[in-house]
Formats: C-alpha cells, sequence, structure tokens
C-alpha cells in the first residue's frame, strides 16, 4: 500500500497487517527484503504532536527521530538484502511515527537484551520493537501503545504437546526462550507455580539467533519455542515443519499491549501517543 494515512488508521491496522505480512508464505508470496520499501505505508505531519514535544526533550540527532529495532526476523523486523537495512512491521511503523513528527527515521540495530541500556543512556530516542508493557518497566520507561503484545507456543510438526494454556501445561517440558523477555519472565513465574505444587520443573533454553533456535527444535533437543507470535506464524507458513500449540499474552494472565517505549520523564510520550491515535 502506497500513499498518505492518518497514524490512527495505521494503529488499527498495524496487528492485521503485521498477520497478514506473516502468512503471505501461505500464498505463496515473499516478504519484501528490497532496501527501497517503495510500498511502504507514510503518514502526514501532525503539528499538534509535534507541538507536544517537551521544550526539554532533545534528539539525539537534530532533526531525526533516531530509534531502536532487535532484527529478530519476518514480519517484524529483519535485515534487507543489503544486510544492513532493517525492514518489517516495526520500521514501517518507525517510519509512519517519524513522518508524523515531521523529522528523518534514524533506525539503530540492536540485540533485544541490550536495548534498556541504552535508552536510558540516550543512545537513541525511542524504542520500536515489540516491547510488551510491564509494571516493572513502567517504573524505568514511559510507553505509547499502539498494539497488543501476543506471544506463540510452537513445537515441531509431530509432536506430542497439543496445548499450552496454563503453566502445568508446561511442566517439564523444555522450552526456547528468549534473554531479557517478557516471555522469559512469566515462563519463569510459570515454574515456580509448578514447582510449588509438586510439578516437574521447565527447562528454559537460549540461543544466539534463530536458525540455532530452530536447529534445536527440529533435533528434539527441545520440545517448544515461545516467541513474538507474527513471527512464529511465519515461519511455520515458510518451513511448514512446526505448529502452533498455544498463545500467550505478553503481560499473562493480564492482558498487556506493545508499546513505543522512551526514556521516563523525557517529555516524548505524550506526543508520540498523539500521533499514534491522531
Amino acid at each position: 500500500m502506497t500513499g498518505k494515512m492518518t497514524l490512527r488508521s495505521f494503529f488499527l491496522g498495524a496487528l492485521a497487517s503485521t498477520l497478514a505480512l506473516a502468512g503471505s508464505a501461505l500464498a505463496g508470496e515473499t516478504f519484501d527484503l528490497n532496501p527501497e520499501q517503495a510500498g511502504r505505508i507514510h503518514a502526514e505531519r501532525n503539528d499538534k504532536a509535534v507541538t507536544a514535544i517537551a521544550k526539554s526533550f532533545a534528539f539525539v540527532t537534530p532533526g531525526k527521530f533516531t530509534v531502536a529495532v532487535a532484527p529478530g526476523g519476518p514480519p517484524l523486523a529483519t535485515y534487507a538484502t543489503d544486510a544492513k537495512t532493517v525492514v518489517g512491521a516495526d520500521p514501517d511503523y518507525a517510519s509512519a511515527i517519524a513522518e508524523s513528527l515531521g523529522l528523518q527515521l534514524e533506525l539503530v540495530p540492536v540485540a533485544w537484551i541490550d536495548w534498556p541500556l541504552g535508552l536510558t543512556s540516550g543512545k537513541y530516542d525511542a524504542v520500536i520493537s515489540n516491547v510488551g508493557v510491564t509494571e516493572q518497566r513502567k517504573e524505568k520507561f514511559d510507553f505509547s501503545t499502539y498494539r497488543q503484545g501476543l506471544h506463540g507456543f510452537f513445537v515441531k510438526s509431530d509432536s506430542t504437546v497439543t496445548a499450552i494454556a496454563q503453566p502445568k501445561d508446561a511442566a517439564g517440558l523444555k522450552i526456547i526462550v528468549g534473554s531479557g523477555t517478557n516471555q522469559e519472565r512469566i515462563l519463569l513465574r510459570w515454574n515456580d507455580e509448578n514447582v510449588a505444587a509438586g510439578l516437574k520443573p521447565l527447562e528454559l533454553q537460549y540461543y544466539d539467533d534463530e536458525a540455532a533456535s530452530l536447529l534445536a527444535l527440529s533435533s528434539g533437543r527441545a520440545d517448544v519455542i515461545v516467541q513474538p507470535h507474527a513471527q512464529l506464524v511465519y515461519i511455520a507458513a515458510r518451513d511448514h515443519n512446526i505448529k502452533r500449540v498455544g498463545t500467550l499474552s505478553a503481560g499473562w494472565p493480564d492482558r498487556s499491549d506493545v508499546a513505543i517505549t522512551t526514556r521516563k520523564g523525557a517529555g516524548l510520550a505524550d506526543a508520540l501517543t498523539i500521533a499514534t491515535m491522531a
């Protein structure tokens, strides 16, 4: 889709668009890995959002909106064919926000575990990388929410694991999870509940990249992989060898939203919220 649209329209369509991208392989389509991103959605400058930026706030680079993103895999964020440009749903959203603020987007690829320190130390203005809002994170950061946070439980297609909906369903399983993520935090709580109930503990496994994680799953070294839902839907459609056995709210046991993340009290969050909801 090309042309201009409001950020409210982008917000309302963000999750649907992400899942549509994730399932594109089912229709024989290819994920757009071109660094130019000719089909990217664009947004109009939002003067109300611009004036809501606190006068005390200083962008990392004048005239630019510097945003950290973790290229964890399509459809959320991955590298283009030039091996340096990050493309996907999160970069698309970051681009639209930058345009609404009248700024040029500067994307900074980071490892997921590094974004909190980089943000608090002022390396970038914001993080747009599937960050879920939690009470713990609210103590350190400000948030501007834009879609629901959802993770997926996926297993090998021939796995005997058929459903994971609550802690006891995961007892004794070897589960691949990202370090420092909401998924890890929740699964550690699940493990505590299971152990307290006399059930087998969870075995959490950590790998450096997607390929290593998928190899561990396919080889039987792990039983389950937990990642952002859209990423795993995309992988399942692409590889045809894993299946979903459950989903997990990023705020389990409550709903949680994904948000643009900024430094606590920086004075940018209100402008970002206005831009999103305009």
